[in-house]
């Protein structure tokens, strides 16, 4: 086994094909194919289920990579500090869909002032996210725990070696347009939201109730609308009248101040907070943050 075919193997996870793979890799997808089934007989598994619509990575194949990831990151942390001579930063965050989050990032980049650095942020699924630092894709990721998907979220998190920090505490909110026939209320009931179209963001494959992004998950709405990016999200806002739910944290900068926040009457508290690998320290981009996020706990609106 060499580094050389860690990093085949690395490459055609993430292009989901052997040509990309090898074109990526600027060598022959025979040769590629050679050198993967050398690997797999050497380690005696089966790293990928190949078919005519691409390769698909076996569950086997899945915990291989996850250190075969680690030990490539590592590897290039050595050649950039010891042979390259340079002084890049390296992190990486997933969330799900915050403006908070997001704005924390752009603060810790601005924090920094440093010229040469790989960073990565990704908004995406509940599962994706604790996938991605599961398989150290990302350092750290942001969710949310309520009562309702605790439970499972944690039993999840402990199967795959992972640990949730809380941050800080928050009501729910009902997020929607401020021209919206309800904005101007003082609360909003469930019943009043009824007429209008509910907006969830779409968790793929892997949906269920517990890995949804909006609280009260558990509930039948009549009418429901599931998008995957918070720009489609708000512009169905503001062309249907339609709603979400959320945290109640608002950041004018990202989202315009077209948009309002009006408490939820049935409100109950939900925990914001970040998972990371168990027993793994943060590293100094980590730590400023989790404390960039931890910022914003001063942006929540108390209901009194």
């Amino acid at each position: 086994m060499t580094l050389q075919q860690l990093n085949y193997a690395i490459a055609i996870a993430e292009k989901g094909s052997m040509n990309e793979a090898a074109r990526k890799l600027y060598i022959s997808q025979p040769t590629l194919s050679e050198s993967i089934r050398e690997l797999e007989a050497e380690i005696g598994i089966q790293l990928f289920i190949r078919s005519n619509r691409g390769v698909t990575v076996t569950p086997e194949g899945e915990e291989f990579l996850a250190s075969a990831r680690q030990l490539a990151t590592q590897f290039r942390n050595l050649e950039e500090l010891y042979i390259e001579k340079k002084k890049k930063q390296i992190f990486s965050v997933s969330m799900q869909h915050y403006t908070f989050a997001v704005q924390a990032f752009i603060d810790t980049v601005k924090s920094f002032g440093i010229d040469s650095f790989d960073f990565s942020v990704q908004e995406t699924t509940t599962y994706d996210v604790i996938m991605n630092v599961k398989n150290l894709r990302s350092e750290l990721g942001v969710i949310y725990l309520d009562h309702f998907n605790k439970n499972g979220l944690l039993k999840m998190l402990t199967q795959h070696g992972l640990e949730f920090i809380p941050l800080f505490d928050c009501d729910i909110y009902v997020y929607l347009w401020s021209k919206h026939p309800l904005a101007n209320r003082k609360s909003i009931t469930l019943a009043e939201l009824e007429k209008y179209p509910c907006l969830s963001f779409d968790q793929g494959r892997n949906a269920t109730p517990f890995l949804a992004e909006e609280m009260h998950s558990e509930m039948e709405h009549t009418r429901i609308i599931r998008a995957n990016d918070r720009a489609t999200m708000l512009n169905l806002m503001h062309g249907l009248d339609a709603y979400t739910l959320c945290s109640g944290i608002i950041c004018e900068d990202l989202n315009g101040d077209d948009y309002c926040a009006v408490p939820l009457a049935e409100s109950e508290s939900m925990t914001i907070g970040y998972i990371k690998r168990r027993g793994v320290n943060l590293s100094k981009i980590g730590h400023v943050y989790v404390n960039a996020l931890k910022e914003y706990e001063k942006n929540v609106i108390r209901t009194e």
